[in-house]
């Protein structure tokens, strides 16, 4: 392969994927977070290009890639991951994973395990969040007004960000953050490295405990300092454990 860099548009299931290939030698594949873009993997593209073919792309629905146009669970964007790879002609690959990719990540680790060598996950998502009283309380009330206003219940409940969304892509968001994938770990068969901000409010230390925990033989990196988006923050630290870890 040419050790070249191009951002093209693709065809899969009918639907226009936005990809970032560069490099040249075994593939490494990249996954980014929910609502990002493969740009968000800079750092680690230009870094592991001069080793590797790297392969980054929008999911559907976000980036450059086309819109959802009907609500996906983390098993169908799974499946589509699939299915890029088969078109990119990626038969086996490394993984790095960050957030929502490390929910698609669990997906094709525990089903299709055998087209991974080993995977990177970083501020993995998937372990259902602890709960208090006031998040009760608020989905109590969201589910009451819902009930005689939904149109308001919509425009006035959740973050902001969910908000802002699409009513595909809030459609498509309750199902991926409904699912709790710990169900799943015991079922992966390659190595796998969780590497966490200490500092990660998204997904906090004891997400990455419990992954860990439930996932035969993986290990566990804290970022010191670092937030959810420690690969960004700090990539040459990032990229200096990430390189161990693919060698």
């Amino acid at each position: 392969m040419q050790n070249s860099e191009f951002v093209r548009q693709c065809v899969v299931d009918g639907k226009q994927v936005s990809v970032w290939q560069q490099g040249a030698g075994q593939h490494l594949v990249m996954l980014h977070g929910y609502l990002s873009k493969k740009e968000s993997f800079y750092y680690q593209i230009k870094e592991f290009s001069a080793q590797y073919r790297v392969t980054a792309f929008d999911f559907v629905g976000m980036g450059d890639s086309a819109p959802l146009t009907e609500a996906w669970s983390v098993s169908d964007y799974a499946r589509h991951t699939l299915h890029i790879l088969d078109a990119l002609g990626i038969e086996k690959c490394r993984l790095l994973a960050h957030s929502f990719g490390g929910r698609v990540a669990l997906k094709l680790l525990a089903g299709s395990g055998e087209r991974v060598c080993r995977a990177l996950l970083t501020g993995c998502a998937g372990v259902p969040p602890r709960r208090g009283l006031s998040y009760k309380l608020r989905v109590k009330a969201y589910r009451a007004v819902r009930a005689v206003a939904p149109g308001f219940a919509e425009k006035h409940f959740g973050s902001p960000e969910y908000r802002a969304l699409s009513p595909v892509m809030r459609q498509s968001f309750k199902k991926i953050v409904g699912e709790d994938l710990t169900p799943l770990l015991s079922a992966v068969r390659v190595p796998v490295l969780y590497v966490f901000g200490d500092q990660d409010t998204a997904t906090p230390p004891f997400m990455a405990e419990t992954l860990k925990a439930g996932t035969p033989g993986a290990g566990l990196v804290y970022m010191k300092g670092g937030s959810h988006f420690c690969f960004c923050e700090r990539p040459q630290e990032f990229n200096a454990v990430a390189r161990e870890f693919f060698r």
